[in-house]
């Protein structure tokens, strides 16, 4: 067993559990998992559209060879290999003109294809921002301004990319509608509750029925997969579980309360969580995001107990409009450092963490599938 001394001196044992779930749901291990094991006919063109896509790209172009025609649209920072004209980087959370020429590009792909066409479409979180092509009586800065007030205002992902639909001609189903060819794969990496690929990035990978053509679709990654892989290398590391759901989808000042109470009742050991908090945002806020927020949030709720440390993230390695995946905190975080308060109330955590210490940054991870808390408390 690894010590409790050893264990709270040294918080790379908490993110050590963080990125072992993270890497089994890598987009190129998911992707390359299942082309392996799975009977899947040769595609004649690849599109891949997300936070993940150029892993995901990676992993088909490994496999069927990088030959076959492909587009890539991802997030700015999140290309690491690839370039040229197949590939765009895009505005996200909100979109902008670089996502409507994604969206475009989709679509111009789609209709050039021919009946005895193969296709398969790689889908990750982030896809809803990264790719757009608004209804002809909308434009980009309705879009825009209609997402900030989606995001700012607690709504949860499932509603939000409902009215995403409304907007778009190719989230929903829409795109994939004008696809003439014989079939369509469809590999999910699932951001949102319940993993429905009418939801992920707004429903883009998903088709309408009736089908008149031959499609599947099949999650390769979510975030279960990566709890239940934290949870094995915190076994193996010595550790006991006392936890591990899929429970963050609440607001997150309600979530910190939850889980502090679950932590303060929980016997010695490591506590998982899963999912994507909400947050409403005030008119006039800082800087930060759900998961900066989350934490400080704890921060507070554990303030004065030697005993838990928290670390909380996104699993794509961003959170907000900013560079951080999220923020580690333990028992001394919000009594040591003053401010905390003013912080929460004006949606400041990163501003606050980057001050006092505490964020946790990883960069672009190949991955999106909501949310990871990681507790551990002590004897």
């Amino acid at each position: 067993m690894i010590s409790v001394m050893d264990f709270l001196s040294n918080i790379e044992t908490l993110k050590k559990i963080w990125w072992g779930g993270i890497r089994e749901v890598d987009g190129f291990r998911c992707t390359s998992h299942f082309l392996h094991r799975a009977e899947v006919t040769k595609p004649t063109l690849i599109l891949s559209v997300g936070k993940a896509a150029e892993q995901m790209y990676l992993a088909a172009a490994e496999y069927y060879g990088s030959d076959i025609p492909y587009f890539v649209a991802t997030k700015y920072e999140h290309i690491q290999s690839l370039n040229g004209e197949n590939v765009i980087c895009a505005g996200h959370p909100l979109p902008d003109m670089n996502s409507i020429r994604s969206g475009e590009e989709l679509m111009t792909r789609i209709k050039k294809c021919g009946y005895d066409d193969h296709l398969l479409f790689l889908v990750s979180g982030g896809a809803s921002a990264i790719a757009e092509l608004p209804e002809p009586s909308v434009i980009l800065k309705d879009i825009v301004t209609e997402n900030k007030q989606m995001l700012s205002c607690g709504m949860a992902i499932s509603e939000i990319n409902s009215r995403r639909i409304m907007l778009s001609q190719i989230k929903g189903g829409k795109l994939l509608s004008h696809f003439k060819g014989k079939s369509i794969l469809t590999l999910g990496l699932s951001d949102v509750e319940g993993n429905d690929i009418s939801i992920i990035g707004s429903g883009i990978g998903s088709l309408r029925k009736p089908y008149n053509i031959e499609y599947r679709c099949e999650i390769v990654g979510s975030n279960k997969i990566a709890r239940k892989a934290a949870e094995q290398v915190a076994i193996d590391a010595g550790f006991v579980v006392r936890a591990n759901c899929e429970n963050l989808y609440q607001d997150v000042y309600i979530i910190a309360k939850e889980i502090a109470a679950k932590l303060k009742s929980a016997l010695p050991g490591v506590c998982i969580f899963g999912g994507e908090p909400t947050i409403s945002l005030p008119q006039h806020h800082g800087k930060g995001g759900r998961n900066q927020s989350l934490a400080l949030a704890l921060a507070r709720e554990i303030a004065g107990l030697k005993n838990m440390t928290i670390l909380v993230a996104g699993s794509d390695g961003t959170d907000g409009p900013t560079h951080a995946a999220g923020a580690i905190v333990d028992g001394d975080t919000w009594g040591s450092n003053p401010g905390g308060e003013n912080a929460l109330q004006a949606a400041d955590a990163w501003t606050w963490f980057d001050e006092q210490g505490g964020l946790f940054i990883t960069g672009p991870t190949g991955t999106n599938v909501m949310d990871l808390v990681i507790a551990y408390k002590s004897h």
